[in-house]
């Protein structure tokens, strides 16, 4: 065999030489299969079978025990060395077995001393063994509980609502969707984010401590990865809801995740995506296609601070509107209300307050005329809960024709407004503001960061002033008498959260106090970045806040529970269409004289609006945010008084 071995290496080296490749290419050529040993070759296999994790382990702990307890089975019977003879080679396994799993097993024999010996050195094994076993099985449970606790396993629901995605928002939703999934059976949400499974869970269970029977499951991973993402079973569930994260690129990441949730094309849920930047919209509807709903976050807090900075407590009704807790918007299809008009129809329910109509062709129109006829349109409703949109019914109370007010005034007038602060969601402001200032209406901007830029605008003049908004001699050079609102932005582009807000509760402590010392009724609204200090706001006598992250949230869960709602939305916040007024309780009914409800509804039919709810210093001092009450019922009485408020859809 050697000298084989020696010919064969002759060869080769003999074939290398012909080919030119010289002596250092005959070592490497002698290296390229080194000899390989038995026990080489045994550790591999070894090696391999211990990659496998914990199984492997028992497994060859179970085999050294088989071998043991064979091995000392097998001397014991051919030795003889239990006194009175061996029962059988089958017994003395069955008792080496017993001395090895338990030690005690040996206190308990008699005989020789090569019996008692030998005995004893089997139990001695046998206890490195089982403790051996012991460990692996111990440790094999807490890697799998630690895996577990990873949150990367299936989710095995239908039915139920994904949120992909981590945010300070995301507390808001749950506590939303506990509230709307109260009359489901067995909810379930579930939450896939890029943050571990057991830190999401504590903060939930101490942020939103009761879900009402709602079940949260919390999985660990990236929203924008397509194998993580399958974990939260998306392709089955009701709708999913995509944050937007807190990064440089929030946009960015959104717009991947559209395109894991919709690369397989097809049906599937309905999705409601937040979009921070307005310019990124358009790419969104290219990827997120039609079940997709984009919020601009932006735009919709504009707005929306906008509208409550035009008249005091319409944050209030908007946040009626758009939770679950109280009243908000239904739809209902089926009714026998075809030959009625818009307003006909408001008259035929007790508890619910019609506010418009969506056609056959699907296109919703809030505050109709009122002499459109239903015929088979779905009915637009604000009620506490769809099971009193009885329309077979009548309302309780009819409107009494001496009660009505006076329906030809007007008030529109010049404005003067101060705007404190600003962010990035201020250009949009202004020119939202603009949409509706008149001739002659002025704003001023103080800010101390930032770096302002005025938007082209038309009818309103702005001015801007860099100054400290905590100071407050600088305060007092532009809160002034005579002023129709007064606007407190946060710093949130240059400060954190809390910081901003503390930035703004003092100047908003300020401004109050300046105001009050003139005597001036200026409304004034305040942006917050945290809800929790929406009541530190309050303590300042604040007419409305807007808390951006919260409003939004809002009308993120109601997009995914009903995709209707967004032209809804889209109409009660922007400048076109039919939108939310407060305005004199004396144009709907006399002043005074105990009214039903029934009869301002009537009164605000006779100017062309929806009547939807009232303000009023009674209210307040009931205990009612704002002095606000959204959808009396028709047979509620009241009596006007002045400065009291009737909260309407109208058109302009």
């Amino acid at each position: 065999m050697g000298q084989t071995g020696r010919q064969m290496r002759q060869r080769t080296t003999a074939a290398m030489a012909e080919r030119g490749t010289g002596s250092s290419s005959v070592k490497a050529a002698q290296q390229i299969a080194p000899t390989v040993r038995w026990s080489d070759r045994a550790r591999y296999l070894f090696d391999n079978s211990m990659s496998r994790g914990t199984p492997a382990l028992i497994a060859w702990l179970s085999v050294v025990t088989l071998v043991l307890i064979l091995l000392f089975g097998t001397i014991t019977a051919l030795l003889g060395l239990r006194d009175g003879g061996s029962e059988g080679y089958g017994h003395e396994v069955f008792s080496a077995l017993m001395h090895a799993l338990d030690p005690g097993t040996v206190a308990g024999d008699t005989g020789s001393w090569r019996f008692l010996l030998t005995m004893l050195a089997l139990t001695i094994a046998g206890l490195f063994i089982v403790s051996a076993l012991i460990g692996v099985i111990a440790a094999g449970i807490d890697a799998k509980i630690a895996e577990l606790q990873r949150g990367r396993s299936l989710v095995l629901e239908r039915d139920h609502t994904v949120i992909l995605g981590w945010s300070d928002s995301i507390f808001t939703i749950l506590r939303e969707l506990s509230i709307a999934n109260e009359s489901r059976r067995r909810p379930v949400i579930v939450v896939l984010a890029d943050k571990d499974k057991v830190e999401m869970e504590e903060e939930i269970r101490a942020k939103v401590p009761d879900l009402r029977g709602t079940r949260v499951v919390c999985r660990s991973g990236s929203p924008m990865d397509v194998d993580e993402l399958a974990v939260a079973s998306h392709r089955t569930a009701r709708s999913v809801i995509l944050l937007a994260p807190a990064s440089e690129d929030p946009d960015a990441e959104v717009i991947k995740t559209l395109l894991a949730l919709t690369h397989d094309g097809g049906d599937g849920p309905r999705i409601v995506a937040e979009i921070r930047n307005p310019t990124n919209l358009e790419a969104a509807r290219l990827v997120g296609a039609d079940r997709t709903t984009l919020l601009d976050i932006r735009e919709t807090v504009a707005k929306l601070v906008v509208q409550t900075s035009r008249q005091s407590g319409a944050s209030a009704v908007y946040t009626e509107l758009f939770d679950y807790d109280g009243d908000e918007i239904y739809f209902l299809a089926e009714h026998p209300l075809a030959e009625l008009t818009y307003a006909q129809a408001q008259h035929r329910f007790e508890a619910a307050s019609l506010i418009g109509l969506i056609g056959p062709d699907g296109v919703s129109t809030l505050n109709p005329a009122p002499d459109t006829v239903v015929g088979a349109s779905t009915l637009i409703l604000v009620a506490e809960d769809d099971d009193v949109l009885d329309a077979a019914g009548r309302a309780l109370a009819e409107p009494v024709e001496e009660h009505l007010g006076e329906t030809t005034a007007s008030d529109d007038h010049p404005g003067r407004a101060v705007m404190i602060g600003w962010n990035e969601r201020a250009p949009l402001m202004l020119a939202e503001l603009d949409r509706y200032a008149t001739p002659g209406s002025t704003l001023t901007v103080l800010t101390t960061h930032g770096v302002p830029v005025v938007p082209p605008l038309e009818t309103l003049q702005v001015e801007v002033v860099r100054g400290s908004t905590t100071d407050r001699a600088t305060l007092e050079q532009h809160v002034v008498g005579g002023l129709d609102q007064v606007i407190v932005l946060c710093y949130s582009d240059d400060l954190e959260p809390q910081a901003a807000d503390a930035r703004t509760l003092v100047t908003l402590l300020h401004v109050r106090d300046v105001l009050g010392r003139l005597g001036a009724d200026t409304a004034v609204v305040s942006e917050m970045m945290d809800d929790r200090n929406r009541v530190l706001a309050q303590v300042a006598s604040i007419d409305d806040v807007v808390v951006s992250g919260e409003i939004v949230s809002l009308i993120v869960t109601q997009l995914s529970e009903d995709g209707r709602l967004e032209a809804v939305f889209s109409e009660l916040l922007g400048a076109d269409g039919a939108e939310i007024y407060l305005r004199p309780a004396e144009w709907y009914v006399r002043p005074g004289v105990e009214v039903s409800w029934a009869s301002v509804v009537e009164g605000a039919i006779r100017r062309g609006e929806t009547a939807i709810g009232w303000k009023s210093d009674s209210l307040a001092d009931a205990g009612t945010e704002f002095g606000v009450q959204v959808n009396p019922a028709k047979s509620t009485s009241l009596t006007v008084q002045p400065g009291d408020r009737i909260v309407v859809l109208a058109n302009d």
